[in-house]
């Protein structure tokens, strides 16, 4: 199976702008993604996809110093950008790897062991582990087909198209969907970057493991023998699906 990792960028966000930059352990939050993607070792291609406002000059240059192929579309409408991102390739993967670009304690292991059920399991054309959420947010993973983004492309509207995938999932009688749930439950952690109340946590996280990946297991013992760092986010409440 050919997977294509697709990851979303952009320096404009309503609680944290310019989080995809900050630097974390000597690297950008953006960079820390990237490599977490590409160290799962099954992917085929990597993508950024940002935007093509001024500000997101930024990104495009970071994509260039790390090394990794941009692509730039609309703001809003994510679901464009990655349709683009397919259409600038000469032949269509079998299957995207959708990464967001505030989530920079990515587990490898998990994108691996995730594109593996997929690849494993016929005629599936989705998959992901916030279906029923037993995982941190922030390491969650999701892969779709291709055929079945360019389907949705021509169907999704208003937030569908910000968030991607949302149609798929939202639509399980039109698809088969797969929800990937492991345990045992993290899922009371927060470990994306959306406040600075999350850069905190995650800047001590860093801070104690220093430049490298961390297995989720190993980062949620952890966290367990330090509740004053786990709580430090714990009132921050996720955006509505219906929100940009």
């Amino acid at each position: 199976m050919r997977t294509l990792g697709i990851v979303q960028a952009r320096m404009g966000s309503s609680r944290l702008p310019g989080k995809v930059l900050r630097r974390l352990g000597g690297r950008t939050v953006l960079d820390r993604v990237v490599r977490a993607a590409r160290d799962s070792g099954v992917l085929d291609g990597l993508v950024v996809a940002t935007t093509t406002e001024t500000r997101d000059d930024a990104v495009a240059a970071e994509c260039e110093a790390i090394g990794v192929a941009v692509h730039r579309g609309p703001v809003d409408d994510v679901l464009t950008r990655f349709i683009g991102v397919l259409d600038e390739r000469e032949d269509d993967p079998d299957a995207v790897l959708r990464f967001t670009a505030d989530c920079p304690l990515l587990d490898p292991e998990l994108i691996m062991l995730a594109a593996d059920v997929f690849a494993a399991t016929p005629d599936l054309d989705y998959l992901s582990t916030s279906i029923a959420r037993t995982l941190p947010r922030g390491l969650d993973v999701e892969i779709v087909r291709t055929e079945v983004l360019r389907q949705i492309d021509k169907v999704a509207a208003e937030h569908h198209r910000t968030h991607v995938t949302s149609y798929v999932y939202s639509h399980p009688y039109d698809f088969t969907v797969l929800g990937l749930t492991l345990q045992p439950d993290l899922s009371h952690l927060r470990l994306t970057l959306d406040t600075e109340d999350d850069w905190r946590l995650i800047e001590a996280v860093v801070g104690h493991f220093g430049d490298r990946p961390v297995p989720v297991r190993t980062l949620a013992d952890w966290l367990t023998d330090r509740p004053e760092l786990a709580g430090l986010n714990a009132h921050v409440r996720q955006k509505e699906l219906t929100q940009a």
